[in-house]
């Protein structure tokens, strides 16, 4: 039996319906921005395998790290316990973030940096003997697939079965410039009825949402207003950061920083497991008391392993690195390009962009995960491109190093889906 065959006996795939779509594509290696199947075909990964081998695939720098790292500590309980890889990467990482982020807590993967950090705006606020059971969040935003994460999420193709289990949280739709007083307003109505313990969002970028944009000055009074009564705001940076939004992080964009943010994907290079959630001094010491009860009870097997901590440390050099920073600014210019080539395509109703973030709107109903987004999906693997839809909403998020050639082919397959469908 070939891979599909073997894969089909015993194997259940994330976000797949096996009754509809019972079969996938063996991928058997992969260096820089390609993918190659059992048959040899390459494929050009245009977002990045969920937006995590920024520095691309099997990077050398990186393998060479993790290589090293692993002849020297592989594994080691983090509790009681503390390695240099989790030391040097604590430096490096807080070095780079806003600078009122002075804390970090390991653990395994997006949605459970976000996991902590709603339990660290809910517990903020219990350890402090409030009453703050409810937390505030973006309509269609995205926050992961554990329990908490899910319940502050918007998107009900994931949540339907859930719902009932989920923590309370009120919902304000993205800034847009015109909304302002009426989101202010809300929030004040929300906060007077029962007390929000925390504000999760995606800053700039809704990823999951169809890469939804908006502006940094509409976002600034929704966190100010939070900071004014007393609600921790937390960045869920875990697709934004590391590099995408043109900045290290897209709360930089922000004037009013978070008081907690959310890591993952990129922070690894695409090359292992790692989450951590960060927070800010005073944060921390809502948890620091002589009653063990008021501690953040909260571990993972995995947490800080070293192997991980090397990998991320490598790709936070490369991410400071002159080549990359030029590459990225290069690829921004090559998205701004092709958008003004084909904005006025029929097919087009809108395009967006945020630093790397390319991403446009077909003028064509379709369901998020209907039968056509998938036959656009299957035409563009035809092409040798990997490019994933959500529903009308065609985006690019390649990694750094895609070369000039990769990314017109990338184009070149958009330019093909839209004269085809």
């Amino acid at each position: 039996m070939n891979l599909t065959e073997r894969d089909k006996k015993h194997i259940w795939h994330p976000l797949t319906q096996h009754k509809l779509h019972p079969e996938s594509k063996p991928i058997v290696k992969a260096k820089g921005a390609l993918l190659y199947d059992e048959d040899g075909r390459e494929y050009v990964d245009a977002i990045s395998s969920w937006y995590t081998a920024m520095y691309g695939h099997c990077n050398d720098f990186i393998i060479e790290r993790a290589h090293q790292q692993m002849q020297q500590l592989d594994q080691v309980i983090f509790s009681g316990f503390t390695h240099e890889p989790a030391v040097e990467l604590s430096e490096k990482l807080i070095a780079i973030l806003p600078e009122n982020q002075q804390k970090l807590m390991f653990n395994d993967n997006g949605s459970t940096s976000t996991e902590i950090g709603i339990k660290m705006a809910l517990q903020f606020h219990h350890n402090k003997g409030q009453t703050r059971k409810t937390l505030l969040a973006f309509e269609e935003g995205f926050h992961g697939d554990t329990l908490g994460a899910m319940s502050v999420s918007g998107l009900s193709v994931y949540n339907g079965p859930f719902e009932e289990f989920f923590i309370d949280v009120k919902r304000i739709p993205l800034p847009n410039g015109e909304n302002e007083t009426a989101i202010l307003k809300a929030i004040e109505s929300f906060h007077a009825e029962t007390p929000l313990a925390g504000f999760i969002y995606e800053p700039l970028v809704q990823g999951a949402a169809g890469m939804k944009m908006y502006q940094a000055a509409h976002l600034e009074p929704i966190l100010q207003k939070c900071k004014e009564l007393g609600i921790i705001c937390v960045a869920d940076e875990v697709m934004t950061g590391f590099g995408k939004t043109g900045s290290f992080f897209a709360s930089d964009h922000v004037a009013v920083k978070p008081d907690v943010m959310c890591l993952s994907k990129a922070l690894t290079a695409g090359l292992v497991p790692m989450g951590i959630t960060t927070c800010t001094q005073e944060i921390y010491d809502a948890f620091y008391d002589d009653d063990i009860g008021k501690g953040l009870f909260h571990a993972h097997t995995y947490s800080a392993n070293p192997i991980a901590c090397a990998t991320a440390i490598a790709g936070i050099e490369l991410l400071q690195s002159d080549e990359i920073q030029s590459n990225i600014k290069q690829i921004e210019s090559w998205h701004q390009q092709f958008a003004e080539e084909i904005a006025k395509h029929p097919k087009v109703r809108v395009t967006r962009q945020q630093g790397v973030i390319f991403a446009l709107e077909l003028a064509i109903e379709m369901e998020r995960y209907g039968d056509l987004r998938y036959k656009i999906y299957e035409f563009c693997m035809e092409e040798g491109v990997y490019l994933r839809p959500l529903g009308a909403t065609i985006y690019i998020l390649a990694p750094y190093i895609t070369t000039k050639a990769q990314v017109e082919k990338i184009y070149r397959a958009i330019r093909k889906v839209l004269d085809t469908f």
